[in-house]
């Protein structure tokens, strides 16, 4: 049976095979595709290498593929139907290579996160994002096949002593329960918020402006609230899920979607959609066909995509919600009712002249906090194997100068405790700076432990914004949706894709 086409790493394969594969060719952060159609054969008859050589291979068995369950129990079946065949999936997990192709339709949050990691390393994405029960699911899936596993062990970064030290790390955190709720800081900040919303109403109808205020600081505190709820992985937190659905009016899929994919792949140019905010502001000086007329003035109108983000935020949750429901994701239904809950009392207790200028102030303030912390550091216009640095260089902290900087940035000055150990109460983020500082002094990460004063961090971001409207265009600068790499926003079904709201009229139109 012939393979369909000529892929990179079955060519690598057959050339790994004769031991040349270091020489022969080279490998990028480009989607490696696995050579083999099963973890238990392969069904070749011969591969044509790139000089025209033709190695014949051992005919064997009809081919076979996995089908796996929402427990991650696994069968084989045909890999083959009357009209295509499914190749295996190969993602890395601490050392050891699973095919995940059966396990794709299953994944609870969608398979497009495992086809991100075909021929990647998944392991601190695995650690920090998923529960113990998860990470003791993922071993009973099945191993790849010793040849894909050898050609992409060949291919794929090693571990650095950076990666290996920071897993000892969170083996010791989580020895040290620091994934422990503080129940008392909980309540504390959840009536912060009820009172925020029972003040807004009592204020709606004889005090608008007050109430517009008092409205907006709740909805961003809901944010912060709902943020570390659907990060987290205790059972406080699965109670919690819907709170950001409920109290801001932001589902937990979206959210999940778009902000863990910017935990994953932070600040990479293309992937990473909290920094594609063109055609409003552009982080970088773009390609002069992605370019925009607005760019030349974005900072002096920042505010003003600023105080939208909250209205697309919502308008991508329902179109996500929505589509949830069709894809018969897991609790899309139950979500789109929290959802309709929320805007039926956003509805029945506050009129539209205060909800409507409350949405796009907490935009603002939300903005305002959530920008600087990465846009401040490095971009990367490749895929960054070592996923611990790579945090370390992307990530600024923000030093709060007094106790209601300290509460309204809801935990976001600590970026970089955040994006190591996202599912861990935030509460616990101030006393892990020290043991961060230690880290990256005794690992030599580059660039250190970096923290700017809350005013200058925003100042920078000013800056960067100043200094790109001013930048010529750059022929060949990387598009922010993407250029066909492995996660590209535009290859996704992420309301992203081709514009940021009415940008895709602009873009459209340009």
């Amino acid at each position: 049976m012939m393979l369909n086409g000529a892929y990179t790493t079955i060519l690598a394969s057959t050339v790994a095979l004769n031991g040349i594969a270091s020489t022969a060719f080279s490998f990028t952060h480009q989607p490696l595709r696995s050579p083999f159609l099963s973890s238990s054969s392969a069904h070749f008859s011969t591969i044509e290498r790139t000089n025209g050589e033709v190695l014949e291979l051992t005919p064997s068995e009809e081919p076979t593929a996995w089908e796996c369950n929402d427990e991650a129990e696994c069968v084989e079946v045909p890999a083959c139907d009357e009209t295509d065949c499914r190749t295996s999936l190969d993602v890395r997990i601490h050392g050891k290579w699973y095919d995940l192709s059966g396990w794709r339709k299953a994944h609870p949050a969608g398979p497009h996160w495992i086809d991100w990691y075909d021929g990647r390393d998944a392991t601190e994405v695995m650690d920090a994002f998923h529960t113990q029960k998860g990470r003791e699911m993922y071993k009973r899936l099945p191993a790849s096949a010793p040849e894909t596993a050898a050609v992409l062990e060949a291919s794929a970064a090693p571990y650095s002593q950076t990666e290996l030290n920071f897993r000892k790390l969170r083996d010791e955190l989580e020895a040290g329960g620091w994934w422990e709720r503080d129940y008392v800081h909980e309540a504390k900040l959840l009536g912060i918020w009820a009172s925020l919303v029972a003040a807004a109403a009592a204020t709606a109808n004889e005090f608008q402006p007050l109430s517009v205020l008092l409205l907006g600081l709740s909805m961003t505190n809901a944010g912060w609230l709902g943020h570390d709820y659907i990060h987290g992985v205790d059972k406080f937190s699965g109670v919690m899920r819907p709170f950001a659905a409920v109290a801001a009016g932001l589902g937990p899929t979206w959210w999940s979607d778009k902000h863990n994919k910017h935990h994953a792949l932070t600040n990479e140019m293309g992937v990473d959609e909290d920094i594609a905010t063109d055609p409003f502001l552009f982080a970088w000086a773009p390609d002069p066909k992605h370019d925009s007329p607005l760019r030349k003035i974005q900072h002096w109108i920042f505010f003003i995509p600023f105080s939208f983000l909250f209205a697309l935020w919502r308008v991508d949750t329902l179109k996500v919600a929505v589509d949830s429901v069709e894809d018969k994701r897991p609790d899309a239904k139950g979500e789109l009712w929290y959802l309709l809950a929320h805007y039926f009392a956003l509805l029945t207790f506050f009129p539209i002249q205060v909800w409507v200028p409350a949405v796009f102030l907490s935009g603002l303030m939300s903005a305002i906090i959530v920008t600087p912390t990465h846009q401040s550091e490095e971009f990367f216009e490749e895929y960054q194997p070592d996923w611990v640095t790579a945090q370390f260089r992307s990530t600024r902290n923000a030093v709060t100068t007094n106790p209601f900087s300290e509460w309204i940035w809801g935990g976001m000055q600590y970026q970089l405790e955040h994006h190591l150990f996202p599912s861990m109460p935030r509460s616990k983020y101030p006393l892990l700076k020290p043991i961060l500082t230690k880290f990256a002094e005794e690992n030599q990460v580059p660039g250190g432990y970096r923290e700017s004063g809350e005013f200058e961090i925003l100042k920078m971001n000013w800056d960067l914004y100043k200094r790109v409207a001013e930048s010529d265009p750059v022929p060949g600068a990387p598009y922010s949706r993407g250029n066909g790499q492995l996660g590209a926003i535009d290859l996704g079904g992420s309301p992203a894709a081709g514009g940021v709201g009415l940008g895709k009229i602009v873009t459209a139109r340009s």
